[in-house]
């Protein structure tokens, strides 16, 4: 009878750690995926080499491609402009991107034409760079200095420097009101984006540096080099934490935020859980590659963004 118990019991954990399969692979024409978005079956992946390619979800074909100028490095060559970060709002897509003289540049891309609206000559280090609305995007720079920047006018709405530690990552909620802000201290500081005026700073769960941050509908979830994903709830002030059994590089929430994912150990497979009761709901295999995002388009599906050629697709059912 024990023997019985003892195999039932592995023969239960091997079946738990079953590791659910991507449904489609999008692969980029040239370069690894930098950042991602999805609009009404348009998916939309960044490169490190300049290109943001355009697929078709329905038929899973690449219908465009965006090419970036190339840039000039220290010496003087010419190079490939990496695309950090992507944004879409009203039909506009905001890129950030690498310029000369280790600067950033924005880009809006509209009616199939590229409009510089931020260049070397500003001199900027901005890591990351998403809409406010459709006259306002938000900066981030290496430095954590945060600004709300006006592109008809070119001007500074307001800055704020989040903190005296390094800058990691940031992430919207649904309506774009708040931004919560990760460093390297482990904390979370969530500010309004009206005016940059502080709502709430988020620690405890996190003690080391944090790559990845997601904000939906009041939940914030965090992942980091403590090996920790960490999930805040801003309406009843909650949190609690998750292990992982390596560094936490990717996160993700699902629109409403009751569904989190987060990177979960050395092969950078995903684990899937409910944020609410903290039930896990699957693990998903990843592609071995360091997780740049995991990016939620509704409740049950989601796309893995690696530092590789492919993104992967899933369905949670």
């Amino acid at each position: 009878m024990r023997y019985i118990v003892i195999v039932f019991f592995l023969f239960s954990s091997l079946f738990a750690q079953k590791l659910i399969q991507p449904l489609h692979t999008y692969k980029i024409s040239q370069g690894l995926a930098t950042d991602v978005l999805y609009t009404k079956n348009r998916l939309y992946i960044s490169s490190d080499s300049g290109t943001v390619d355009i697929f078709n979800t329905k038929s899973k074909k690449k219908i465009q491609s965006i090419q970036l100028d190339k840039i000039k490095d220290f010496m003087g060559d010419e190079i490939a402009s990496k695309i950090f970060t992507l944004d879409l709002l009203d039909q506009s897509l905001l890129i950030l991107s690498q310029d000369n003289g280790g600067y950033s540049r924005v880009h809006l891309y509209q009616n199939k034409k590229l409009m510089s609206i931020i260049t070397n000559q500003d001199k900027l280090n901005i890591i990351k760079a998403k809409f406010i609305d459709k006259n306002t995007i938000l900066l981030a720079l290496i430095s954590n200095d945060i600004i709300s920047y006006n592109i008809k006018t070119h001007t500074k709405n307001w800055t704020i420097q989040a903190s005296m530690s390094k800058f990691s990552n940031f992430s919207l909620n649904n309506d774009r009101t708040k931004v919560a802000i990760a460093d390297e201290s482990g904390d979370v500081h969530v500010i309004y984006t009206k005016d940059g005026k502080k709502f709430k700073t988020l620690t405890g769960e996190n003690v080391d540096n944090i790559f990845g941050v997601a904000f939906r509908n009041n939940i914030v979830l965090t992942g980091g080099q403590d090996r920790r994903a960490a999930v805040y709830n801003l309406k009843n002030s909650s949190s609690y934490h998750k292990l992982s059994k390596f560094f936490v590089y990717g996160v993700g929430l699902s629109p409403d935020g009751k569904i989190g994912a987060y990177s979960c150990d050395l092969d950078n497979n995903i684990e899937v859980f409910n944020t609410l009761n903290r039930e896990n709901l699957g693990k998903f295999q990843g592609t071995k590659k360091v997780v740049n995002s995991i990016y939620f388009i509704n409740e049950n599906e989601f796309f893995l963004n690696s530092n590789s050629k492919d993104v992967l697709y899933y369905k949670l059912k």
